[in-house]
Protein backbone atom coordinates (compact mmCIF):
# COMPACT_ATOMS: atom_id res chain seq x y z
CA UNK A 1 0.00 0.00 0.00
CA UNK A 2 1.35 3.42 -0.95
CA UNK A 3 2.10 5.84 1.84
CA UNK A 4 1.52 9.55 1.84
CA UNK A 5 4.21 12.12 2.66
CA UNK A 6 2.94 12.56 6.23
CA UNK A 7 3.22 8.82 6.92
CA UNK A 8 6.74 8.67 5.51
CA UNK A 9 7.86 11.76 7.44
CA UNK A 10 6.46 10.44 10.73
CA UNK A 11 7.56 6.82 10.18
CA UNK A 12 4.05 5.39 10.36
CA UNK A 13 4.14 1.67 9.68
CA UNK A 14 1.91 -0.07 7.15
CA UNK A 15 0.12 -1.94 9.96
CA UNK A 16 -1.00 1.41 11.39
CA UNK A 17 -2.61 2.47 8.13
CA UNK A 18 -6.31 2.12 7.50
CA UNK A 19 -7.41 -0.22 4.77
CA UNK A 20 -9.69 0.70 1.86
CA UNK A 21 -8.58 4.30 1.65
CA UNK A 22 -9.85 6.08 -1.43
CA UNK A 23 -7.08 8.65 -1.63
CA UNK A 24 -5.60 8.91 -5.11
CA UNK A 25 -2.13 7.53 -5.72
CA UNK A 26 -0.45 10.44 -7.43
CA UNK A 27 3.11 9.13 -7.46
CA UNK A 28 3.19 9.08 -11.28
CA UNK A 29 1.88 12.66 -11.31
CA UNK A 30 4.58 13.80 -8.89
CA UNK A 31 7.33 12.06 -10.82
CA UNK A 32 6.16 13.56 -14.12
CA UNK A 33 5.78 17.03 -12.61
CA UNK A 34 9.32 17.02 -11.21
CA UNK A 35 10.67 15.63 -14.47
CA UNK A 36 9.19 18.60 -16.37
CA UNK A 37 11.50 21.20 -14.81
CA UNK A 38 14.72 21.45 -12.88
CA UNK A 39 13.12 23.98 -10.50
CA UNK A 40 10.81 22.02 -8.17
CA UNK A 41 9.14 25.19 -6.90
CA UNK A 42 8.00 26.15 -10.41
CA UNK A 43 7.67 22.76 -12.05
CA UNK A 44 5.68 23.81 -15.14
CA UNK A 45 7.95 26.61 -16.35
CA UNK A 46 9.19 25.70 -19.80
CA UNK A 47 7.01 22.60 -20.04
CA UNK A 48 6.18 21.36 -23.51
CA UNK A 49 2.53 21.08 -24.58
CA UNK A 50 2.89 17.28 -24.54
CA UNK A 51 4.18 17.36 -20.95
CA UNK A 52 1.24 19.51 -19.85
CA UNK A 53 -1.27 17.23 -21.57
CA UNK A 54 0.29 14.17 -19.92
CA UNK A 55 0.11 15.91 -16.53
CA UNK A 56 -3.59 16.71 -16.98
CA UNK A 57 -4.27 13.15 -18.16
CA UNK A 58 -2.70 11.73 -14.99
CA UNK A 59 -5.01 13.86 -12.83
CA UNK A 60 -7.96 12.98 -15.06
CA UNK A 61 -7.20 9.25 -14.74
CA UNK A 62 -7.24 9.49 -10.95
CA UNK A 63 -10.56 11.39 -10.96
CA UNK A 64 -12.05 8.68 -13.21
CA UNK A 65 -10.70 5.91 -10.98
CA UNK A 66 -12.20 7.51 -7.88
CA UNK A 67 -15.52 8.16 -9.67
CA UNK A 68 -15.83 4.48 -10.59
CA UNK A 69 -16.39 3.47 -6.96
CA UNK A 70 -17.65 6.73 -5.49
CA UNK A 71 -19.54 6.22 -2.21
CA UNK A 72 -22.25 8.75 -3.13
CA UNK A 73 -23.83 10.01 -6.32
CA UNK A 74 -22.82 13.58 -5.43
CA UNK A 75 -19.16 12.53 -5.13
CA UNK A 76 -19.33 10.66 -8.43
CA UNK A 77 -20.88 13.65 -10.22
CA UNK A 78 -18.28 16.01 -8.72
CA UNK A 79 -15.40 13.79 -9.88
CA UNK A 80 -16.87 13.33 -13.36
CA UNK A 81 -17.31 17.11 -13.64
CA UNK A 82 -13.64 17.59 -12.72
CA UNK A 83 -12.63 14.97 -15.28
CA UNK A 84 -14.69 16.70 -17.97
CA UNK A 85 -13.06 20.04 -17.14
CA UNK A 86 -9.64 18.44 -17.53
CA UNK A 87 -10.67 16.93 -20.88
CA UNK A 88 -11.78 20.35 -22.10
CA UNK A 89 -8.49 21.87 -20.94
CA UNK A 90 -6.55 19.19 -22.79
CA UNK A 91 -8.44 20.00 -26.01
CA UNK A 92 -7.96 23.76 -25.56
CA UNK A 93 -4.26 23.75 -24.68
CA UNK A 94 -3.27 22.51 -21.23
CA UNK A 95 0.12 24.19 -21.58
CA UNK A 96 -1.55 27.63 -21.40
CA UNK A 97 -3.09 26.92 -17.99
CA UNK A 98 -1.07 28.09 -15.03
CA UNK A 99 -1.01 26.03 -11.88
CA UNK A 100 0.18 27.13 -8.47
CA UNK A 101 3.71 26.33 -7.32
CA UNK A 102 4.81 24.11 -4.44
CA UNK A 103 5.44 27.15 -2.26
CA UNK A 104 1.76 28.04 -2.57
CA UNK A 105 0.72 24.55 -1.47
CA UNK A 106 3.10 24.73 1.48
CA UNK A 107 1.57 28.07 2.57
CA UNK A 108 -2.06 26.93 2.57
CA UNK A 109 -3.80 27.19 5.93
CA UNK A 110 -3.96 23.83 7.69
CA UNK A 111 -7.25 22.89 9.30
CA UNK A 112 -6.88 21.96 12.96
CA UNK A 113 -8.04 18.62 14.29
CA UNK A 114 -10.36 20.52 16.66
CA UNK A 115 -12.13 22.17 13.73
CA UNK A 116 -12.37 18.84 11.91
CA UNK A 117 -13.92 17.20 14.97
CA UNK A 118 -16.55 19.96 15.18
CA UNK A 119 -18.00 18.54 11.93
CA UNK A 120 -17.70 14.74 12.22
CA UNK A 121 -19.46 14.24 8.86
CA UNK A 122 -17.05 16.55 7.02
CA UNK A 123 -15.25 14.80 4.17
CA UNK A 124 -12.88 15.63 1.36
CA UNK A 125 -14.90 16.41 -1.78
CA UNK A 126 -12.39 14.49 -3.91
CA UNK A 127 -11.74 11.22 -2.05
CA UNK A 128 -14.92 11.38 0.08
CA UNK A 129 -13.00 10.17 3.16
CA UNK A 130 -14.27 11.64 6.43
CA UNK A 131 -11.59 13.85 7.92
CA UNK A 132 -12.14 12.51 11.46
CA UNK A 133 -11.57 8.94 10.26
CA UNK A 134 -7.99 9.76 9.31
CA UNK A 135 -5.62 9.26 12.25
CA UNK A 136 -3.13 11.72 10.70
CA UNK A 137 -5.13 14.28 8.71
CA UNK A 138 -3.33 16.81 6.56
CA UNK A 139 -6.27 19.00 5.58
CA UNK A 140 -6.03 22.45 3.99
CA UNK A 141 -8.50 25.29 3.59
CA UNK A 142 -8.44 27.10 0.27
CA UNK A 143 -8.51 30.90 0.48
CA UNK A 144 -11.62 31.24 -1.72
CA UNK A 145 -14.06 29.96 0.92
CA UNK A 146 -13.82 28.62 4.47
CA UNK A 147 -15.82 25.51 3.58
CA UNK A 148 -13.53 24.51 0.73
CA UNK A 149 -11.35 22.12 2.68
CA UNK A 150 -9.58 19.14 1.17
CA UNK A 151 -7.01 16.52 1.98
CA UNK A 152 -3.78 18.08 0.74
CA UNK A 153 -2.74 14.97 -1.15
CA UNK A 154 -6.08 15.02 -3.03
CA UNK A 155 -6.21 18.70 -3.96
CA UNK A 156 -2.46 19.23 -4.45
CA UNK A 157 -2.21 17.71 -7.95
CA UNK A 158 -5.28 19.65 -9.09
CA UNK A 159 -3.85 22.95 -7.84
CA UNK A 160 -0.39 22.28 -9.25
CA UNK A 161 -1.85 21.62 -12.68
CA UNK A 162 -4.90 23.93 -12.88
CA UNK A 163 -4.49 26.57 -10.16
CA UNK A 164 -8.22 26.86 -9.47
CA UNK A 165 -10.43 25.71 -6.62
CA UNK A 166 -12.05 22.42 -7.65
CA UNK A 167 -15.29 23.44 -5.93
CA UNK A 168 -15.89 27.02 -7.13
CA UNK A 169 -13.25 27.43 -9.91
CA UNK A 170 -11.84 30.55 -8.21
CA UNK A 171 -8.45 31.37 -9.77
CA UNK A 172 -5.90 30.86 -7.00
CA UNK A 173 -2.93 31.96 -9.15
CA UNK A 174 -3.92 35.64 -8.92
CA UNK A 175 -2.40 37.70 -6.14
CA UNK A 176 -4.76 39.57 -3.88
CA UNK A 177 -4.75 43.31 -4.55
CA UNK A 178 -5.51 45.88 -1.93
CA UNK A 179 -7.68 48.72 -3.18
CA UNK A 180 -7.14 52.11 -1.58
CA UNK A 181 -10.40 53.94 -0.88
CA UNK A 182 -10.76 57.37 -2.53
CA UNK A 183 -10.67 59.18 0.85
CA UNK A 184 -7.21 57.80 1.64
CA UNK A 185 -5.84 58.66 -1.82
CA UNK A 186 -6.62 62.34 -1.26
CA UNK A 187 -4.67 62.34 2.02
CA UNK A 188 -1.46 61.17 0.32
CA UNK A 189 1.56 63.45 0.24
CA UNK A 190 1.00 64.95 -3.19
CA UNK A 191 3.67 67.64 -2.93
CA UNK A 192 6.33 65.37 -1.49
CA UNK A 193 6.61 67.39 1.70
CA UNK A 194 7.01 64.36 3.91
CA UNK A 195 9.95 61.98 3.63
Amino acid sequence: MATNPYEVEHNIKASEQRKNRRRPDMSSFSAHLHHMSSDPAHSRIGATPADSVALFQLVQDQMSTLAADAPTEANREFLLRLGNMLEEDIRNGADRIQGVDQTYLDSLDRVSRKKLQSDPEGACMICAEKFVDDPHPLVVELPCHSTHIFDLECVGPWLLSKGTCPACRHDLTKKKTVEIPKDEEEDEDVDGLYG
